[in-house]
């Protein structure tokens, strides 16, 4: 399929994914499944606490994962992927091969 640039939408769809945190998020839920805000700031080394609100906000408004309060003290927030959130599992995987290739590449080059 030809893609025309003035028609592209890649812009769109890395505009959501766009940033350090983003797609290890992701990964975190799609991989580890339900985790609470503590486990994912655990998980996430040198990411701050409003960093780490922010882009969950962020994520959640694109329906990619999902929000689950518990009314109990302390409070229970819980974060899981979606169904929706889901779809991208391909794509990230994909990003993660042509990275490992691309990593390669370039240690192949640095060594010729």
């Amino acid at each position: 399929m030809k893609i025309k640039p003035e028609f592209c939408k890649v812009h769109d769809a890395l505009s959501i994914l766009v940033g350090k945190w983003k797609p290890i998020i992701l990964l975190y839920l799609m991989s580890e499944g339900t985790m609470r805000y503590g486990e994912l700031k655990k998980a996430l080394v040198g990411i701050t606490p409003k960093m780490l609100t922010n882009q969950l906000r962020e994520l959640e408004e694109e329906g990619l994962i999902s929000r689950e309060v518990y009314r109990e003290v302390p409070p229970k927030v819980e974060y899981s992927i979606t169904e929706y959130g889901m779809t991208l599992k391909p794509i990230l995987d994909s990003m993660h091969e042509w990275s490992m290739e691309h990593k390669n590449r370039k240690l192949k080059n640095t060594m010729d």
